[in-house]
């Protein structure tokens, strides 16, 4: 990413973190991902922005595309599995164990993963594909 890419990245970030609303930030996402197209993090975002809005085909396709880019990320794998559930895509457990094997081995990634999953269900109550998704990643382990 550019310089001016990276800064409005991060002030989407702190934008989003202070309560703004996710419809109101998914066109700023989709202009750094046209802008950065190979950014993995912020097709991150703007998938995890299309969840909380109920656009689950296009969280779907932005996930996919984080996952692409860097498959080793958590979070990315967590958008997928809950696009994936709320869009009746198979192969959703797959997406779950390989977010598992990532989080039981970078601690880091596990309590970001977590941070995020909390955070998301104080957005969304009553949200049920993350739900499943957390149960299975973490009430296993605990």
């Amino acid at each position: 990413m550019t310089d001016t890419v990276a800064s409005l990245f991060e002030s989407a970030l702190e934008r989003y973190k202070a309560g703004e609303e996710p419809e109101k930030l998914i066109p700023v996402f989709q202009d750094i991902c046209d802008r950065a197209p190979k950014s993995s993090a912020a097709w991150t975002c703007l998938a995890w922005l299309y969840l909380l809005s109920d656009k689950s085909n296009a969280a779907l396709k932005a996930a996919q595309k984080a996952v692409k880019l860097h498959p080793q990320d958590a979070q990315s794998r967590v958008n997928l599995a809950v696009a994936m559930l709320e869009t009746g895509q198979k192969g959703v457990r797959e997406h779950v164990d390989r977010a598992m094997q990532f989080i039981m081995v970078d601690s880091d990634m596990r309590d970001e993963v977590k941070q995020n999953i909390a955070d998301g269900m104080s957005r969304k109550p009553d949200w049920q594909s993350m739900e499943r998704v957390r149960k299975w990643l973490f009430e296993a382990s605990e």
